[in-house]
């Protein structure tokens, strides 16, 4: 690993941040008020706040201290298959995750005592699914906690006391080839939201909404758009585009940020030669109807696999407004209106790019993609992967900079014409081959960045020779923490990516760290143990990864 530093900050912003990180008796906050300021000693959603910053107004712990940083306690919730990928839910002194199969767990948090475990009885046809055992996490409120399970369901558990209190069956496992919930349901006052795995199914990919109180459902939006145009002959009932990853929902508008998959097959577009509507979608929905408000699709005619489901960041626009900054697994990030999805800019992330020559930053379409032909090898970059994978990156409103990782690698692939797919795990890729491969001319590697995330200005960059697959938090201290695939944890100064602290954990990282307080000690928690199926594809262009070891620990780290 090393680092590079592309530009100086100036000093009167390095005086600021320094003032932040004097350290003190409580686990004090930042000055600031607002979405990401508000609920300080918590953590009480996804992102922990709706704007999606996964920032922590907490500096108790700063760039001065934190080199005294040590373990408080470590959960080791037994079951390790595909590691832990959740991002946990801290509310007053009580954490909230959820580890493989459905493994959900309430902690103390000061202590790590296991207050109660919630275990699903699952379908035994979660078995036979190609996205097993991954759950990202669980949904907090109306006094319960919500998941999405493995077998299509979404569940309501009483928050104090882990009892089910309903069930409801959404997705029909063997006519969908396995649409499973692996990420946590959100909230949207009464509506309990979210989509399943499915993009790369031969399927009609879907949204789904029940009464977040009762369970009963309440609305489905089904991605692939119900038109000829969009979706000829009978492409649309095997057009998959799933909305795989949490949505958003902003109390301010009412509305529902959230993303969807590639279309299916996804490297063969013979059979659906249009633009494949809402695929490769980020979705601004009414939350009561399940209509849609606005609508940007960043990748017409999808042919990469090259989703749109990742977080909808909202970040101040220096005119008292918000935009919405949404980066696509292509490469490129779209900064748009929140409140039309009008574009304001587009600016390409990844170094290595050759799909297409650009992002009209006008129109938000590609300009003269490069798509794939039946039976013919071609070099795609960046790889179906992405230009990150779907760990988050985070934003720190005093830096004014978007933390996030990404991973420099390409794939060859020989599209061909996809054939009727066997069994529940089977997949709709339409190719016989693809290879994970380094760049031209470079070795694959990744990296943490710092960009302005209205212009992509690089701030810093820090590269490692394994991309990183964990989240990023961004903290009031000065902090970037995050984790790699080896299995170090790290603290990176947040305005020059000097690392400040690190830790082996023993198993790479995955999921989401946290920062909160509890009797006014400020933890940050590192969920570790390398999963999901990222690893195994990288493999062809980092064999090492064949040797990491598995694992599933919860890190929590304090001060003195």
């Amino acid at each position: 690993m090393n680092h590079t530093t592309h530009r100086r900050l100036p000093l009167l912003t390095l005086i600021a941040c320094a003032a932040l990180t004097l350290g003190s008796a409580s686990a004090t906050r930042a000055a600031g008020s607002g979405p990401g300021y508000d609920d300080p000693n918590n953590w009480p959603q996804y992102h922990r706040s709706y704007n999606a910053w996964r920032y922590s107004p907490l500096n108790q712990i700063n760039k001065t201290n934190v080199k005294k940083m040590h373990v408080a306690w470590i959960h080791q919730p037994g079951v390790i298959t595909h590691g832990l990928q959740a991002t946990p839910i801290v509310i007053d002194g009580v954490m909230y995750t959820i580890a493989a199969d459905n493994n959900v767990f309430a902690l103390d948090a000061a202590t790590g005592k296991t207050l109660w475990r919630y275990t699903a009885k699952l379908d035994p046809i979660v078995k036979e699914m190609f996205y097993q055992s991954a759950s990202r996490g669980v949904t907090v409120g109306r006094g319960k906690v919500y998941l999405g399970t493995l077998d299509g369901r979404m569940v309501a558990l009483d928050q104090k006391t882990g009892k089910e209190l309903w069930s409801t069956q959404l997705t029909d496992q063997k006519a969908e080839y396995g649409a499973t919930f692996s990420s946590p349901p959100q909230l949207a006052g009464d509506t309990l939201f979210g989509g399943t795995t499915g993009g790369d199914q031969p399927i009609i990919g879907k949204i789904f909404a029940v009464n977040a109180d009762t369970g009963a459902r309440t609305w489905t939006f089904e991605v692939p758009r119900d038109d000829q145009k969009s979706w000829p002959g009978d492409s649309r009932k095997v057009g998959g585009g799933s909305a795989w990853l949490p949505g958003t929902y902003d109390p301010t508008t009412d509305t529902i940020y959230i993303g969807t998959s590639n279309a299916a097959p996804d490297f063969n577009r013979e059979s659906r030669m249009g633009d494949n509507l809402y695929t490769a979608t980020l979705l601004a929905l009414d939350p009561k109807t399940g209509a849609v408000k606005w609508h940007r699709q960043e990748v017409p005619n999808d042919s990469w696999d090259f989703d749109a489901s990742y977080e909808a960041l909202q970040v101040p626009d220096g005119k008292g407004k918000m935009d919405i900054v949404h980066l696509n697994k292509n490469g490129f990030v779209y900064v748009m209106n929140k409140d039309n999805g009008a574009m304001v800019n587009a600016w390409q992330m990844a170094e290595n790019v050759n799909w297409t020559k650009g992002v009209d930053p006008k129109t938000g379409l590609p300009i003269d993609p490069v798509y794939p032909e039946t039976d013919k090898q071609k070099l795609h970059c960046p790889n179906l992967l992405g230009g990150r994978s779907w760990n988050h990156g985070a934003y720190n409103p005093t830096t004014k900079l978007w933390y996030s990782h990404g991973m420099e690698v390409c794939n060859t692939v020989t599209s061909a014409k996809q054939g009727p797919v066997p069994g529940v795990g089977g997949l709709s890729l339409g190719l016989s081959e693809i290879t994970l491969v380094d760049p031209p001319g470079k070795k694959a590697d990744g990296y943490l960045g710092a960009f302005d995330p209205l212009t992509g200005k690089q701030a810093w960059k820090v590269r490692f020779d394994l991309p990183p697959l964990s989240s990023v938090l961004a903290t009031a201290g000065g902090l970037v923490i995050t984790g790699d695939m080896r299995g170090n944890l790290y603290a990176f100064d947040a305005d020059n990516g000097r690392e400040l602290w690190k830790f082996n954990a023993g198993s790479g990282a995955r999921g989401g760290p946290i920062s909160y307080s509890v009797k006014g000690k400020q933890y940050i928690a590192i969920p570790t143990g390398l999963g999901s199926h990222a690893p195994g594809f990288l493999t062809g262009a980092f064999p090492e990864i064949r040797t990491l070891p598995g694992g599933a620990a919860l890190m929590v780290f304090t001060l003195d």
